[in-house]
């Protein structure tokens, strides 16, 4: 099958997204479409994470490749020493049709979902790059010759995208540790890995006295608490939403109570598929109870000044009625405006809503309370 691929589509959406990060699917849905594909997905080279742009004809075809462990068995991550050097590969670079058909990653898993054929397009930044992996059909049959060849053409033109992806994502990420700053919030953000990227001077002053940076990851006094801390990153990570808030982890002090390590993936800063941090952790001192700024909140979800004001009201859980009131809107304003705030946080009701912003300002009671559930379960 060949097809007639549409670079000034698959750029535009790739732009699009390196500005917006929520339009990253929809990019896939566009790089499916332009390429004659059956799918599109983005993948990360090094984290392996199901936490990946795809197209949504891939959505029941991704769900089987994470519950039954074929992400730990991708035979085509074998492919990437082609990926690097080329720019562009395929199965046909690793194997025949025939050791193709025979393969137990292609016979068990994709087979039935009616899939075999892909070609992988590199998008680099620097010494970072990702694989666009394009999916066809058993029927559709491989990717011809010409159609890889233009594919590695693709690979160029979309090194600037990811560019700009990557420093966008960065300064969003700086933007959140700023104004979790200002509210004298401790905050760290950290990579695909969790590693310790940047931290701000709230976190640097608990640094001098009771948590530290070792080899890059964060470490308490307390062994056990930096392996406790180590596996909520890890199960983080390996979630599929994007606003997945954690249980904090205590981490014992010298003197004074524990101090509290809040770990999220906020919808504003970590959903770009390309940007260096994907988590923040938050750690907070439970003898203060710092109020997050507005900021806070358009930085970390992308909410407009009046939403923003909104979540400010609503985040120590006053109700709607009496925070539009407050703020001298009509209830049915502020509803719109919830509305809104719940599609930004990926939350559905308020108390889940109320239950995420508990995170980025919790005053003590409920840093304590929420731990104390925690040990209890």
């Amino acid at each position: 099958m060949g097809a007639q691929i549409d670079f000034a589509a698959i750029g535009a959406a790739f732009s699009e997204a390196a500005v917006d990060p929520t339009r990253w699917n929809s990019a896939m849905d566009v790089a499916q479409k332009a390429t004659g594909s059956a799918g599109a997905l983005l993948f990360d080279i090094k984290g392996h994470l199901p936490t990946i742009p795809r197209s949504n004809s891939m959505e029941s075809s991704f769900e089987v490749y994470v519950r039954d462990e074929w992400i730990h068995r991708d035979e085509r991550y074998r492919l990437v020493p082609f990926l690097a050097r080329n720019g562009v590969s395929s199965d046909l670079d690793l194997r025949t049709p025939d050791a193709i058909v025979k393969h137990p990653y292609y016979q068990e898993f994709l087979a039935p979902l009616g899939l075999r054929w892909c070609a992988l397009v590199k998008i680099a930044a620097g010494d970072q790059f990702w694989s666009l992996s394009l999916q066809r059909t058993i029927e559709q049959g491989p990717f011809l010759p010409k159609e890889i060849q233009e594919l590695g053409e693709l690979s160029k033109n979309l090194g600037s995208v990811s560019a700009l992806a990557r420093a966008l994502g960065f300064a969003r990420a700086e933007g959140a540790l700023e104004a979790f700053n200002s509210s004298g919030t401790a905050a760290l953000m950290l990579d695909r890995r969790g590693d310790v990227l940047g931290v701000n001077n709230a976190a640097e002053q608990l640094m001098a006295r009771d948590i530290q940076v070792r080899g890059r990851r964060i470490a308490s006094r307390d062994r056990n608490a930096t392996d406790e801390l180590d596996r909520t990153l890890r199960a983080l990570l390996w979630q599929a939403s994007p606003s997945v808030v954690m249980p904090p982890v205590r981490l014992p002090r010298t003197k004074g109570r524990p101090l509290f390590a809040y770990a999220l993936r906020l919808s504003g800063v970590s959903c770009n598929a390309l940007a260096p941090c994907q988590v923040i952790v938050l750690v907070v001192d439970p003898d203060l109870s710092p109020r997050p700024p507005e900021l806070a909140f358009r930085v970390c979800f992308g909410l407009t000044p009046a939403e923003a004001r909104l979540a400010r009201e609503l985040s120590s859980g006053e109700e709607l009625a009496t925070a539009a009131d407050r703020l001298g809107v009509c209830y049915e304003t502020a509803r719109a405006q919830l509305k809104a705030i719940f599609a930004k946080t990926g939350t559905h009701r308020q108390a889940e809503l109320v239950a995420l912003f508990s995170r980025l300002a919790p005053v003590r009671q409920v840093a304590i309370d929420s731990a104390a559930s925690h040990v209890r379960r």
